[in-house]
């Protein structure tokens, strides 16, 4: 103590640095890596934000939607908690035309993006003990927030040489008494595989064997442009009770809109039981809401946006996958193991034998960043060391680009014979 005063004791949340790897963190460090003296345009295979691109543009439906609700005057107040009727009606509907039941209004609930919907059900599911089963690789924001709430997290494997389908057997072993629910994220980011109707139904299998229900992340629904069809998840819940959790950032091509959606798939009413919906709510009355006039422009949004808008993205992204797919047999030390079929984003193998001076994932893409100003995301990030997360969803001339500079970067890091 100095001068009588008491000596500072608080300290920060120590667990927000335990968990703070994220795809922006780790963006804003190869960032700060770029050589400024390099003059070329930096190109950005990291962040599947595929909306710097004027090939990527969300339909008119959408900005008109927003317009009505914000020149009507009717909708500046504070929303309900859950979400408006309105939107959440328009949820239920748009999901219920891929599901063998409807779900209504009550099964909706409305946050701010999917982030926030991740945030809400690890939150939800951290009683003492509890732990959690995540696929890996898989999407960061699971375990960050786990992390933060005292939430254990269990892993089970996506294997690559079957096209990155779940290791049931695994899945199996890692469960226990305290083993509250499994998420899975089809159509899959980082690993751009589509889970076919079959395995799923075995994952909803096991998941009722083992006693837990499934997060089913859908954020990329309907994003698929393989030979397999998108199914959700909820197509099995007389099987086992699911969450889903999508939102309008990817099909819709409008990321920055931070609008989402809780879905309780559950004909069977367990939730309600269990009391999973009456905590969703409790932590909703809590936090904050999606804007009310975003909230009124779902229907419109939902609705009214025509098929031609969907299959002129498909269209785009199809191509870019096939020009990724080839292109990446070009670069020796990269190895492609899965050619994809949906979403925006696949995995790609890093083999260091082949190159000199390379440590590791993360030494490679600051290493790119520097030498070639390209931004690439490191496996580690998404639970696979020396592996790379690459996302596909930029103008086709911009992907030539990246991946020449990739190929050169590697030519002359590689190991001479």
């Amino acid at each position: 103590m100095e001068n009588g005063a008491k000596k500072w004791c608080f300290q920060g949340n120590k667990e927000l640095n335990a968990s703070s790897i994220s795809v922006r963190g780790v963006f804003n460090m190869l960032v700060s890596n770029l050589n400024k003296e390099d003059r070329r345009t930096m190109i950005r295979l990291c962040r599947a934000d595929p909306t710097d691109f004027q090939c990527f543009r969300t339909t008119p439906v959408a900005p008109d939607a927003i317009t009505t609700t914000v020149q009507s005057y009717r909708f500046n107040s504070y929303p309900s908690t859950v979400g408006l009727i309105e939107g959440r009606r328009a949820v239920a509907d748009h999901l219920s035309k891929d599901l063998p039941y409807r779900l209504s209004p009550d099964n909706v609930f409305l946050t701010i993006g999917c982030t926030q919907a991740i945030n809400i059900m690890m939150t939800v599911l951290a009683r003492s003990g509890a732990n959690i089963l995540l696929p890996r690789p898989g999407y960061p924001q699971y375990e960050a927030r786990a992390a933060c709430v005292g939430l254990e997290v269990r892993y089970f494997d996506l294997v690559p040489e079957r096209g990155w389908e779940v290791d049931i057997d695994s899945l199996e072993a890692l469960a226990d008494e305290n083993t509250v629910a499994m998420v899975i994220i089809n159509p899959s980011n980082p690993c751009g595989n589509v889970f076919t109707y079959e395995h799923l139904k075995k994952i909803a299998e096991t998941a009722r064997k083992l006693g837990i229900f499934v997060v089913s992340d859908e954020v990329y629904a309907h994003i698929t442009f393989g030979s397999k069809p998108f199914v959700p998840m909820g197509v099995f819940a007389s099987i086992v009770p699911v969450i889903n959790l999508g939102s309008l950032s990817k099909r819709w091509l409008v990321p920055g809109w931070r609008l989402g959606w809780i879905a309780t798939c559950d004909p069977d009413g367990i939730f309600e039981k269990t009391g999973i919906v009456e905590n969703i709510k409790n932590y909703l009355d809590i936090t904050c809401d999606p804007p009310t006039f975003m909230q009124a422009a779902l229907p419109q949004i939902l609705e009214k946006t025509k098929d031609s808008f969907f299959s002129h993205n498909l269209l785009i992204m199809r191509e870019a996958a096939n020009i990724f797919y080839d292109r990446c047999k070009e670069i020796p030390c990269l190895t492609c193991p899965h050619k994809p079929e949906g979403t925006m984003t696949v995995m790609v193998q890093i083999n260091l034998s082949k190159l000199e001076g390379i440590i590791d994932d993360v030494d490679f893409c600051i290493k790119l960043a520097k030498e070639e100003s390209v931004i690439l995301l490191p496996g580690v990030t998404v639970g696979l060391k020396n592996w790379l997360r690459i996302t596909y969803a930029v103008e086709a001339s911009a992907l030539e680009d990246g991946l020449g500079r990739i190929k050169s970067f590697s030519l002359r890091h590689a190991k001479m014979p």
